[in-house]
């Protein structure tokens, strides 16, 4: 399997791994993908981190904001049906509406009483589970309110930075893929057009929702993200008390702890030789002196480009950060102009040409050509030999870190903690089937095809399935309790800068 990627979060390019304790999830799709980013030991490069849910209390008002980032269509039609269920169609369409009234005022801006009911019956429809009595209702009621200010509160700070854009195309972008992603869950278009007029009436009225919705989730987004870049939202470390409240809270909502392993390794990659890097190097060079002359770029990478996912595309490697490719292929990338060409990039994985097509505030869609050098059956075997030494090296004793440091690859991590089994690549999955024992295990061959690597593995620790302590979960709490307060203590300074009136 091709590791021609790099995790979204900085980590190192191995199943799962991290040089930290943090450990990634790694995919395992076979296809060749040569984009420079970060992710693990796998051929595809967008991991997903799910993290659990955050906490009602303490930090909760501002991890409600970011969970509200991520709505999408779907919750925005599950809301629809459950408001759809509350009453008879026809009772929807003829019954009178209550008088509207503020419930609360932030800035300039009112938030209506239906507002926060519809707001209400999202959460139902998501799992909440109001109070039977009074009370209960009422402070409820009160929670979602308070959520609803933070997020305003953030729109307005994000609407008053000019540093912020949000265009139509990109709001229209989200949108249709969210209809999409709707729509998939429907046997039918009927019967999915049925359930739209249900709730909105009108698709057409769906859509303009969602716009708004994405409108100021992307707001939002961008508000924290460029908080975070320019060190004003730094995590704030909670206290023992705030992380065990926060595990009583969201224990019973947890799921089983999957059978994990954790793991060291060393992973060995075969380099190319002199010529072929010189040849591979000539090429590019020639590749952009045609592009320089007008040659059609897309053309160009899906008849000579080595990284055959992007190929495919016309070279097309989408929307990226800071933070998600390698260091000198992103370097050059947010340099560039829209419509600009690099000059050719030198990575592990080759040579790159680049052009970004678009810029927005933190991130760029750029296009790439890699020239990736053929490695040679004497080049793989040296790599073969190399690890076999390493693995008997460490049978006999000889420091870990002092091998990694001579024979590790530098874009592949050492360290993997915790990592759930199923999410493995296939490698590893088969070498932990066979062997449930803890050690160095023999030499695994991670890729097949022109490129293998080969990594020697050492497994430290690993766990059956069973029900998840505290103790498995506390980095995990630590790091979502340390962001949630970071975004509560912006609020709070915000909110002493901002007429807020809550008249509940």
């Amino acid at each position: 399997m091709n590791t021609c990627a790099r995790t979204a979060r900085g980590g190192r390019t191995t199943p799962g791994c991290s040089s930290r304790s943090s450990a990634r999830r790694p995919s395992a799709r076979s296809s060749t993908r040569c984009a420079p980013r970060r992710g693990p030991t796998t051929n595809r490069c967008r991991p997903s981190r799910r993290a659990p849910s955050r906490s009602p209390r303490g930090a909760a008002r501002c991890a409600d904001v970011i969970a509200l980032l991520r709505l999408r269509g779907l919750g925005l039609l599950a809301w629809a049906a459950a408001f759809a269920a509350a009453a008879p169609v026809g009772a929807q369409r003829t019954a009178r509406l209550p008088v509207d009234r503020v419930v609360a005022v932030v800035g300039i801006r009112p938030i209506l009483a239906s507002q926060l009911e519809e707001r209400l019956v999202f959460k139902q429809s998501q799992g909440l589970q109001l109070p039977t009595d009074s009370a209960g209702r009422e402070a409820v009621k009160r929670e979602v309110l308070r959520q609803m200010v933070d997020e305003e509160l953030l729109v307005q700070q994000a609407e008053r930075d000019t540093a912020i854009k949000v265009t139509d195309q990109e709001v229209q972008d989200a949108v249709e893929r969210s209809v999409q992603e709707v729509r998939s869950h429907y046997p039918s278009e009927q019967e999915f057009q049925n359930q739209v007029r249900l709730g909105f009436g009108t698709v057409e009225t769906w859509r303009r929702l969602l716009a708004e919705n994405q409108r100021r989730q992307i707001l939002q987004q961008r508000l924290l993200e460029g908080l975070q870049q320019k060190g004003k939202l730094k995590p704030i470390a909670p206290s023992d008390a705030q992380m065990r409240e926060y595990w009583e809270a969201n224990k019973g909502q947890l799921p089983k702890r999957p059978a994990v392993v954790s793991f060291r390794q060393i992973v060995i990659t075969p380099q190319p030789d002199s010529a072929a890097r010189a040849r591979a190097l000539q090429l590019a060079d020639s590749l952009l002196a045609e592009l320089r002359r007008g040659a059609d770029f897309a053309s160009v990478a899906r008849r000579f480009s080595s990284d055959s996912v992007s190929a495919a595309q016309g070279g097309e490697l989408g929307w990226f950060r800071r933070g998600q490719m390698v260091k000198g292929f992103e370097e050059a990338a947010f340099s560039l102009r829209p419509g600009e060409l690099s000059p050719v990039v030198e990575t592990a994985f080759g040579f790159h040409i680049i052009q970004v097509e678009r810029v927005q505030p933190a991130e760029i869609q750029a296009r790439q050509i890699l020239i990736a050098p053929v490695i040679s059956v004497a080049q793989v075997e040296r790599a073969r030999h190399s690890a076999d030494s390493v693995h008997h090296a460490l049978a006999a004793g000889a420091a870990f870190d002092a091998l990694a440091r001579r024979y590790a690859d530098e874009n592949e991590a050492k360290l993997a903690e915790t990592v759930p089994i199923a999410q493995l690549p296939a490698p590893y999955q088969h070498l932990l089937a066979a062997d449930s024992a803890t050690g160095l295990k023999p030499v695994l061959q991670l890729e097949t095809g022109p490129r293998p690597k080969f990594a020697v593995v050492e497994i430290t620790k690993r766990l059956p399935e069973g029900d998840l302590a505290f103790d498995d979960v506390k980095d995990r709490i630590r790091a979502n309790l340390s962001q949630d307060l970071a975004v509560q203590h912006y609020l709070d300074l915000v909110r002493r800068q901002t007429y807020v009136d809550i008249r509940f």
